[in-house]
């Protein structure tokens, strides 16, 4: 099971080669889906491509975002670089953008990211079928689905272990691109999930902040049992020590050594399993504080603290209200320890100290800044070096020239040889002859070079002087020859002359149909009334392995993949939340037989939308809706019906869903019924106007403005589009 960690910089990127990573994920500047990191200029990942190869790791390119149809052409460049240096792979969410590399670059890996909410068997072995080699499923599944997913499809599976857990399902979130167009499948999310919110009582909380993920050694045994190809960590937007120290432990518990956590010590918003166990998805959230305020290191009574914690000179101590409200900080300079007369470098756990000067109110000490911790990952950074095994034969004839083999595997699985002759013949010994144990530890001696040795063969004849300096320098040559030919073996050249592209064609006119998409059947019932003849049923966004029995395959909308790959209708119309925004997705979606028309993302504009042109597909778009900021695999509030209002005096409407989970929407409704014959103009096919929590009254007065379009005009971000 090999690790995939992550790198937003070059000194992330080394603290995670040196702690032991087997796979880097990686972004370039301006694409991904953390934009806000700082990310790898193209020169820059060259450099980390050839870092990683010659220690024998791999380097995945992250693209794993929406992507416009200028934009997918635009990467070609740059992709054709990188794939000629030999990048590993790339992480995508586009099924467009995915096709466009696929046509381009036939033999370069494409893993899909968890952006494309795939969460179950089905929609994993779709995307095998369309040539991906490995998939990274929803972090939203247990262990149980997880296992049956491993049961049921070959493809790689990749599982996130640790890091940041977003609270909606990843690719369908969109609060924070409907409040201010910042779009998480943009890869520039404002972590809306992350502020203050005041419900209708007044109760104020971080309600929609979820703590960190940690899997232990049990949870990694079990991941490793059933089969599972990789582990990720996230956070390409952590600092080096904490890369260095979460990869490493993750690599000890990979090799069987069950060891403690510390990476807890680095960085903290509170942790937990996320939904690895069923009965535990109740100690998900976190609604004290979202940001990481360090660990609490003891209990505080007046200035006495009781130490849960070893605490030393030099870590940082942060002072929180009952609130967890920051009222100051301070390194800790001096160490009274009760009980004991003098002032001591260190307290152990179960030991109570004196602390002076809190401020007024304090309730909690957190540690910010461990120093032991932070000082021995700084002393190791300088000290490890990641290396690639590689095997030897050495050959020692008398009177002949010896002859050493170097040899190693580059990340394609192809065997990288040298091999190189001694100057001048061997000679009997005079006095002690070389021993197969002498050579062994000469050729071990690999300090200086991107290799250890982790196989030798030594074919020697009895009696021959082998001088040091000649091993010495066979081995120096030998490693710097293996090296660029292990270099070499990684470039290639893209053989296609022509560029693959989806050319734009413009559509014609269209006279548009009216449809809408109900929750209930009360809605139905009014639609059908007021003239609404084409009408579908609302579905689940994602459709887990452990409630596949739960989705209507008999309903014409498909809300997820799995929906539409196993869906009993001859023509199946796709919903919005699948992120359409391509002509080049258009097409890919084109080639399952029973799709005939796909909603296109209300996250593009009316100039991109006029960008897709004609398509095989019929296209419709959202005209109506209070738009859904996110779907969430819990169930958030007691009641089924919730408002929150954030710090901006936004509202948002928190619904119980019928699996018990919860699903926000905008108090706004989005309104470009005015548009309609724009649209029309655009050869757009079909207007949807979408109901989810809206009362009788709300609809008829939206079907009577399609007559006398007199409903408020509210566009979000079709007029303004997404970052």
């Amino acid at each position: 099971m090999d690790i995939v960690a992550p790198a937003g910089n070059m000194e992330r990127f080394y603290a995670a080669v040196k702690a032991g990573a087997d796979e880097i994920f990686m972004g370039l500047k301006g694409f991904g889906a953390r934009r806000n990191a700082e990310n790898f200029t193209l020169s820059e990942y060259m450099e980390a491509i050839d870092y990683a190869h010659r220690r024998g790791v791999k380097v995945l390119l992250t693209l794993n975002t929406m992507m416009m149809d200028s934009e997918i052409e635009a990467l070609y460049p740059n992709l054709k670089v990188l794939y000629e240096h030999g990048l590993d792979a790339v992480i995508v969410q586009d099924l467009g953008f995915a096709g466009f590399i696929r046509e381009n670059f036939p033999d370069l890996e494409l893993h899909g990211s968890t952006q494309m909410t795939v969460a179950n068997h089905v929609e994993a072995e779709y995307l095998k079928s369309i040539g991906f080699s490995r998939v990274v499923p929803s972090r939203e599944l247990t262990f149980e689905e997880i296992k049956a997913m491993r049961e049921k499809t070959d493809i790689e599976l990749e599982i996130f272990v640790s890091g940041a857990l977003c609270i909606c399902y990843s690719g369908n979130c969109y609060m924070s691109s409907f409040i201010g167009s910042r779009s998480g499948n943009r890869g520039m999310c404002a972590q809306p999930c992350r502020k203050i919110y005041t419900k209708e009582s007044g109760e104020k909380g971080y309600f929609l902040s979820p703590k960190d993920q940690l899997y232990s050694f049990e949870e990694i045994q079990k991941l490793k049992e059933i089969g599972v190809d990789s582990i990720k960590i996230e956070g390409r937007m952590k600092d080096p020590h904490y890369v260095f120290e979460t990869v490493g432990y993750y690599r000890d518990l990979i090799e069987g050594v069950d060891r403690e956590e510390r990476t807890s010590s680095l960085f903290n918003r509170g942790y937990g399993k996320g939904y690895f166990y069923e009965n535990e998805k109740g100690k998900i959230m976190n609604p004290n504080y979202p940001a990481s305020l360090g660990k609490e290191v003891g209990k505080l009574s007046g200035r006495e603290l009781k130490l849960s914690e070893r605490v030393i000179l030099g870590d940082g101590f942060s002072y929180l209200s009952s609130r967890f409200e920051k009222l100051g900080g301070s390194y800790l300079s001096r160490i009274e320890v009760k009980g004991e007369k003098e002032p001591k470098k260190s307290a152990e756990a179960g030991e109570t100290i004196l602390l002076k000067d809190l401020p007024g109110g304090t309730r909690y000490i957190f540690r910010s800044y461990a120093k032991e911790i932070n000082d021995e990952i700084e002393n190791a950074l300088k000290k490890v070096e990641g290396r690639m095994p590689v095997s030897a034969i050495f050959k020692g004839q008398l009177e002949k020239n010896p002859e050493l083999i170097l040899w190693g595997y580059n990340n394609f699985g192809k065997k990288i040889e040298v091999s190189l002759e001694g100057e001048s013949p061997l000679a009997a010994a005079s006095k002690r002859a070389a021993t197969a144990a002498d050579v062994t530890e000469k050729l071990s001696e690999l300090g200086e070079t991107t290799f250890y040795l982790e196989k030798s063969e030594i074919h020697l004849e009895n009696g021959l002087f082998i001088p040091l300096s000649l091993i010495k320098s066979l081995k120096r040559d030998a490693a710097a020859k293996l090296e660029e030919e292990l270099l070499n073996s990684y470039r290639r050249k893209v053989e296609k002359v022509e560029i693959y592209k989806q050319e734009f064609i413009a559509d014609e006119p269209k006279k548009i149909t009216i449809s809408a998409i109900v929750s209930d059947d009360e809605q139905e019932k009014i639609l059908k009334e007021l003239g609404i003849e084409k009408i579908y049923r609302k579905g689940y966004d994602a459709a887990r392995e452990g409630n596949l029995e739960k989705i209507d395959l008999t309903s014409p909308l498909a809300s997820n993949f799995y929906q539409l790959l196993e869906n009993k209708n001859s023509k199946v119309i796709l919903n919005w939340n699948l992120n359409t925004a391509n002509r080049y997705a258009v097409y890919e979606l084109g080639k399952i037989s029973q799709l005939e028309t796909v909603i296109l993302s209300p996250e593009i504009s009316f100039e991109r939308m006029a960008g897709i042109g004609k398509t095989k597909l019929k296209k419709a778009v959202l005209v109506y809706s209070r738009p859904k900021g996110m779907y969430i695999e819990l169930p958030l509030f007691q009641r089924d019906r919730e408002i929150i209002e954030n710090e901006q005096g936004d509202r948002f409407t928190a619904i119980k869903n019928s699996l018990g989970n919860t699903e926000i929407y905008l108090e706004k409704p989005m309104n470009i019924i005015k548009e309609i014959k724009r649209l029309e103009s655009m050869g757009i096919d079909e207007a949807v106007l979408e109901f989810t929590i809206e009362t009788p009254e709300e609809i008829i007065e939206v079907i009577k403005s399609l007559k006398d379009k007199s409903s408020e005009y509210r566009a979000y971000n079709y007029e303004r589009g997404v970052y």
